[in-house]
């Protein structure tokens, strides 16, 4: 069977995966060599994005100066993007996921799998609890799902700097399989048989969650990862030496792209506050209060 890649989104993250999964794909004979990417389209200096990655075969907007391989298509359809795919990579921001699964419903194969790299969590109404990203792609779409996470920046990955990143799997042939598309020398994957993460708070509500998940790079690698470095850790930094609010600088700094970790903030919060567990969790909660209550974020070392 030929396996047909299809990426879901676009951003300097999307982009980057987009860069690996091009080349990869053209060293196994078991996958088509052509990969569409789907693009929100919008104008760059009068021109459709779209048209400009496939003509130059560079995302000028969001990861410029870094070439994709020619048999990356971008494409402004999100269900031509995902016609006859067999492994869809999700990596959109993840308050998009819903609609976009939404609108492939009834379009996608039975023998397609998924894997998300997003970040985030989708929290049930009212915030009563909350389902992790690759539950919401299964349940929504009835197909596996897994998930890639690690200590990446964008930046570094499409620069061909050393990573690792962890792929956690339900089913194993669908991790060796994923696995495929992202190995690089320069990129190395892990694949571990546990999709859930941090520790105590997953503890609370994933009562099957290994503790070795935490040592990889998708644990408490990426925790120190995300705090150095990335959109997070700049637009924070910005926030602390200027007073300026999350929102404002979200708009001024990221070029049109999402901060992630104000929203995953907020969904936390308010699954602990429904759950009465905001005591048991002061650094999560200081941080939501800094984020939304403006709260002076020297709060953070008084509070915890």
């Amino acid at each position: 069977m030929t396996e047909k890649v299809a990426i879901i989104g676009s951003g300097n993250w999307g982009s980057a995966v987009a860069r690996i999964v091009g080349r990869n794909v053209q060293n196994f004979p078991h996958f088509n060599k052509e990969v569409k990417m789907w693009v929100f389209e919008e104008q760059v200096d009068g021109q459709n994005l779209t048209d400009i990655i496939n003509t130059k075969h560079e995302n000028v907007k969001y990861l410029p100066g870094i070439k994709l391989p020619d048999n990356v298509i971008a494409c402004s359809e999100l269900k031509k993007t995902c016609d006859d795919a067999t492994m869809l990579v999700f990596v959109v921001p993840h308050q998009f996921v819903a609609g976009v699964c939404e609108q492939l419903k009834g379009r996608i194969s039975p023998n397609c799998k998924a894997i998300s790299l997003i970040k985030g969590m989708d929290v049930h109404e009212h915030g009563h609890g909350f389902r992790l990203i690759t539950d919401m792609i299964q349940d929504a779409l009835g197909i596996r799902s897994c998930v890639l996470s690690g200590a990446n920046i964008a930046s570094e990955v499409a620069e061909e700097r050393f990573c690792e990143t962890t792929i956690g799997y339900r089913n194993l042939d669908d991790g060796e399989l994923f696995k495929q598309i992202f190995h690089t020398p320069k990129f190395r994957v892990n694949i571990v048989d546990d999709v859930v993460g941090m520790r105590k708070f997953a503890q609370m509500f994933y009562k099957d969650v290994k503790d070795e998940t935490f040592f990889e790079s998708c644990g408490v690698a990426d925790l120190i990862t995300t705090c150095a470095g990335g959109r997070n850790r700049k637009v924070a930094e910005a926030h602390v030496t200027t007073g300026k609010s999350f929102d404002q600088l979200e708009q001024e700094m990221l070029n049109g792209q999402k901060l992630q970790g104000t929203s995953t903030a907020k969904d936390m919060f308010n699954i602990l506050t429904k759950k009465g567990l905001c005591h048991e969790f002061p650094l999560m909660t200081v941080i939501y209060r800094i984020c939304y209550e403006d709260l002076p974020p020297i709060r953070i070392v008084e509070d915890i």
